[in-house]
């Protein structure tokens, strides 16, 4: 046997046992690429334009800020103040703050117990760069805003929804 025919013998062995392998660990070749592809993916292709983007101003009472997250079955409400992000309030919020505070829903303000300053990303972030930041800070919604203008509000759920899902055919 020749040397060359030994080296092609050779690589087909090793291929058969590198898929193998990875078949036996249900990797899928095409599928890291497809999953590559996902959270590669802009936040801007992952949200829809147009989208009703949950808001309150920074008066509104916290009662009513919690009956609509209830209403409109989100976790996050943005706080907008003339056409400016001030901050969010979101279900940890109304349990850490206001519940555990002992404060009275019906008299406070959504402003005196609001996350001031929350971090956005811009729309073009990815949705892993998301991922990594919503896992690394302990979030669980991310406003994402362009020039000072917040587009969306994506949630964790959203983001992990949105890899998983199958895509349309």
């Amino acid at each position: 046997m020749s040397d060359v025919t030994l080296m092609v013998i050779l690589v087909i062995v090793f291929a058969i046992v590198v898929m193998t392998v990875l078949a036996l660990f249900g990797i899928s070749l095409t599928g890291s690429v497809k999953d590559w592809k996902r959270r590669n993916t802009p936040l801007s292709e992952v949200f829809k334009k147009g989208e009703v983007i949950h808001s309150v101003g920074p008066d509104t009472p916290v009662s009513d800020c919690v009956r609509r997250m209830t209403n409109a079955k989100i976790g996050a409400l943005v706080v907008i103040d003339g056409e400016k992000l001030s901050g969010i309030f979101t279900e940890r919020d109304a349990l850490n703050k206001v519940l555990s505070g002992g404060l009275d829903p019906v008299n406070t303000k959504v402003s005196e117990v609001m996350t001031r300053e929350p971090y956005c990303v811009a729309p073009t972030t990815t949705v892993g760069e998301a991922l990594k930041l919503i896992t690394g800070r302990r979030f669980r919604h991310l406003p994402v805003a362009e020039n000072g203008k917040v587009l969306a509000v994506v949630s964790s759920g959203d983001l992990t929804h949105w890899l998983v899902r199958e895509p349309a055919s």
